[in-house]
């Protein structure tokens, strides 16, 4: 019999549409469903990912809840992006990879059959580690504002039951690249307070924003740094995906929950990539911030070339969504098109939310140059016969 906790789980549909794309030899398909980049981690990153393999002590076991020298640094990373005073030995458990560290302060947390809420769309590995740890979702709408994204404050505080454990929010999310604006976070905030709820942050592109964004970190707002679990991740900002090494940065008395689940899951995180991830995190925001321009850069040209086609406008992150529906199609349906008649591999959003799911496609711009990009406009008409 299949366990329970299987039950409504269903396949990210990247690697798919990832292997199909890669069997056509000889043809030269834009690379839009896989959540890679091309740009590189810096200089510095590199080199000490080279010295750590010659070091006798990232070929251990132990720290079994990461490395001293990383669990300060992201202490003081999420010390400075958030206002509130961590310290690596009290507040801090490095996980192998963002996910992986969301998982484990689910495990902590829910109880089996707590619902834990999440935005519509977002991505669907975060919904099926809820399932996971025997949670149950429930989704809060992204609503369409124009071709921007905007939160659905009073769908919020109408999701909320007995039952309701944590809130599991992204800010800006995935796929959507929508951002919570304060108000939004404000609103999570006073539920949080009033019910005594987890606000667990997924922070892997909390530094990725457009136009001028500013990070807000939710343990900022005023009675939430006793509430909020912060989750960050190497993959995204530092561009640092195979070294799989993620941080959870948490109140002191959630820390022997969380250092026994993570020990029971994974044991331990990886020792020859934590130095390097803590040199990176060191840089600051320049080097994320350069890796942000060129991001941007790709998200203004496709939405320039699509100003004719339903294409939603991220607010930050790696990825824009565009609206099948408004052309009479499901997101599969306009995948299974452009693969064919335009040479795009783009994965369709089946699963990923209630309302905002199967009639979107995603678009990954990480990972396909401007120049690479330039055009991508009319390959789309022309397919659609416009």
């Amino acid at each position: 019999m299949r366990p329970s906790r299987l039950a409504g789980m269903s396949g990210i549909g990247v690697d798919r549409m990832g292997a199909r794309a890669d069997s056509m030899i000889g043809r030269d398909f834009l690379r839009l469903e896989n959540l890679d980049t091309d740009i590189p981690p810096h200089a510095s990153v590199l080199a000490a990912s080279r010295a750590a393999i010659a070091e006798d002590k990232n070929n251990s076991y132990l720290p079994f809840v990461g490395q001293t020298r990383l669990r300060n640094v992201a202490a003081a990373h999420a010390s400075r992006l958030s206002g509130v005073q961590y310290e690596g030995s009290r507040n801090v458990i490095i996980s192998a990879g963002g996910l992986s560290g969301i998982l484990n302060v689910l495990l902590t947390i829910v109880e089996p059959g707590d619902e834990v809420i999440l935005t519509d769309p977002t991505y669907i590995g975060l919904i099926n580690r809820v399932r996971l740890a025997g949670g149950a979702p429930r989704l809060v709408p992204f609503v369409k504002d124009g071709r921007d994204w905007a939160f659905d404050r009073d769908a919020l505080r109408k999701v909320v039951t007995k039952k309701t454990r944590a809130f599991l929010l992204m800010s800006p999310s995935m796929p959507s690249g929508a951002c919570l604006t304060r108000a939004d976070w404000e609103a999570v905030a006073e539920i949080a307070r009033e019910r005594a709820l987890w606000v667990v942050n997924d922070a892997a592109m909390e530094r990725i924003l457009f136009d001028g964004r500013k990070v807000i970190n939710p343990a900022s707002l005023p009675g939430m740094a006793d509430l909020t679990v912060t989750v960050g991740a190497a993959s995204k900002e530092l561009r640092m995906i195979g070294w799989r090494v993620g941080w959870i940065v948490a109140p002191e008395r959630l820390l022997p929950d969380l250092a026994l689940v993570s020990i029971g899951n994974v044991v331990t995180p990886v020792g020859i990539a934590q130095d390097a991830v803590a040199t990176a995190l060191e840089l600051g925001d320049e080097d994320v911030d350069r890796a942000t321009a060129i991001w941007q850069a790709r998200r203004d040209l496709i939405l320039a070339e699509m100003t004719q086609l339903p294409a939603m406008r991220p607010a930050g992150g790696w990825s824009l969504l565009v609206d099948a529906a408004e052309i009479g199609m499901s997101g599969a349906e306009l995948s299974e098109l452009l693969f064919e008649k335009a040479r795009i591999a783009a994965t369709p959003m089946t699963g990923w939310g209630e309302v905002n799911g199967a009639r979107f496609l995603r678009f990954v711009f990480a990972n396909e140059s401007v120049e690479r990009l330039a055009g991508i406009g009319e390959r789309i008409r022309t397919s659609l016969g416009l």
